[in-house]
């Protein structure tokens, strides 16, 4: 483990160093170490397994170099990176790479300033974590398997069982310095556990999954139990006809369905590319006007939650969607300058570098969400929303969504794959039947036509994402499915 101090140090050095050069204009320095550690889990009741297998690990360190060079064809911005070396030497190897790959930009207006604001989170992160042994990470793997089977037992299966997923733990630090004023660091931990719970013979699945920050509130259990009782309830599924169904959206599948194509399309640099239907639309309406969103890098207890950005910047609420309008956009100090004007600012609060396992000194700052909160002006129970529908389909979960004609469209499409129902009379009466039904539509009508947001939240996430959503349930209207995979039963 690479201590907190040998980072700063990193890059307090670094900066005196760079700013001796007479080429440099301006710099900045980032420094960072993390640690993921993983457990699978791959239970079969009918084939001999180890149940849980033995951690693994994916840990990096190093520094990287942005940096605005005088030249003789004028300011270029270069970046660079050493990794595994937080010496002098390795930032000189990290500036030389970003020497040799300058560029010109004239969008580039210039490096962060540091804030006025104070961080709002300060010493949150779990130092238990941070010295975790590899017994105590097995032992979490073992109590979500447990969860799972003595679930299923108490509900008498013991047969044609598989249990799968993951606990994992993520470990964090950084520290960065700048020429006009940044010198921060931060440390933060996150515990996350993803169950998948199957019941072979009867073609039923269910998920479940658990986060926290600290190790004493994590209960991975839980997420077994919540997928093993999911996968014994859609027992049983049936198919439904293609057509328009009024839908609940649950926790599961709003994570996904935002994760995966919403997001993106509410960052400053999608609209830079075009690549977003709400290109030229803010003020307007874009969604129910019971529709409030936002993004809370600084809301305490989320596993997304940081001090400061990867630009030194403190974290914070960013509004996004407020009654149904849209009333700003996910930025980094970039494109913030970029689309500055008089009459409208950008606060950079969104600027990571995420890697796919933690913030990565190897890349430049871009933008990316934090905690996605989905609010309503009127809310209700789980169950009073079911019952508006009347007759429709709950989605619980989702899979493969992506966007057919790019992004800009909004027109998307992907599989229900469980955790789904029928609903009737305003119940859920019977389950759906996994991988029969694909879900085409358009990710912006979806948001005109939510009905309805239910007050009970879950901090949910979705594999491969960094963010999470703090996630209702959602009932929209006039939702494309179309009965899918039927010759595959024939065969």
């Amino acid at each position: 483990m690479v201590a907190i101090e040998d980072l700063r140090k990193c890059v307090k050095d670094g900066l005196q160093f760079v700013k001796s050069q007479k080429d440099v204009r301006d710099a900045e320095i980032f420094a960072s170490w993390n640690d993921q550690l993983t457990v699978r889990i791959n239970y079969t009741s009918d084939i001999p397994c180890n149940g849980v297998q033995e951690p693994k690990n994916i840990s990096g360190y190093g520094v990287g170099v942005l940096v605005v060079f005088d030249t003789s064809d004028g300011i270029k911005i270069g970046f660079g990176s050493d990794t595994g070396d937080l010496t002098l030497e390795g930032l000189e190897r990290a500036l030389d790479k970003a020497r040799r790959g300058a560029v010109n930009d004239p969008d580039f207006k210039s490096l962060p300033f540091s804030s006025d604001e104070s961080p709002k989170l300060i010493s949150y992160h779990d130092r238990r974590v941070m010295d975790l042994e590899d017994e105590e990470m097995v032992s979490l793997g073992w109590r979500a398997l447990k969860g799972a089977l003595m679930t299923f037992k108490e509900s008498g299966y013991k047969r044609s069982l598989i249990v799968g997923g993951d606990v994992t733990i993520l470990k964090e630090k950084i520290a960065i310095a700048n020429t006009l004023g940044i010198d921060n660091y931060d440390e933060s931990t996150a515990l996350m556990s993803s169950i998948t719970a199957m019941v072979e013979e009867k073609d039923a699945k269910g998920t479940g999954w658990a986060t926290a920050t600290h190790i004493d509130n994590f209960k991975p259990e839980e997420s077994g139990e919540m997928a093993a009782r999911s996968a014994i309830s859609t027992i049983g599924g049936k198919r439904i006809e293609s057509g328009k169904y009024n839908v609940v959206f649950g926790r599961q599948a709003v994570a996904t369905l935002f994760s995966e194509l919403i997001v993106s399309s509410l960052s400053l640099s999608s609209i830079d590319s075009g690549n977003s239907p709400f290109v030229g639309r803010l003020g307007e309406r874009v969604a129910s006007d019971i529709v409030c969103i936002y993004d809370d890098g600084a809301r305490a207890g989320e596993v997304s939650s940081k001090k400061i950005t990867c630009e030194g910047l403190p974290t914070g609420r960013t509004d996004l969607i407020e009654k149904g309008r849209l009333v700003g956009f996910l930025a980094n100090h970039y494109y913030s300058k970029k689309y500055e004007s008089n009459v409208r600012k950008f606060t950079p609060r969104n600027g990571f570098r995420f890697g796919g396992g933690g913030r990565d000194f190897r890349h430049p700052a871009s933008i990316s969400a934090t905690n996605i909160v989905i609010e309503g002006t009127r809310e209700v129970t789980s169950e009073k929303l079911i019952s508006r529908i009347k007759n429709g389909i709950y989605i619980g979960r989702l899979w493969y969504l992506y966007p057919v004609h790019g992004l800009a469209r909004a027109d998307f499409t992907g599989t229900v794959i469980g955790d789904s129902y029928i609903i009737r009379n305003g119940k859920l009466v019977e389950p759906l039947k996994p991988n029969t039904v694909r879900i085409s539509d358009n990710f912006v009508k979806l948001l005109q036509n939510i009905t309805a947001i239910s007050k009970e939240k879950k901090s949910t996430i979705t594999w491969g994402s960094e963010e999470v959503v703090i996630a209702p349930e959602l009932a929209v209207k006039g939702i494309n499915l179309e009965n899918v995979a039927e010759f595959v039963e024939e065969l």
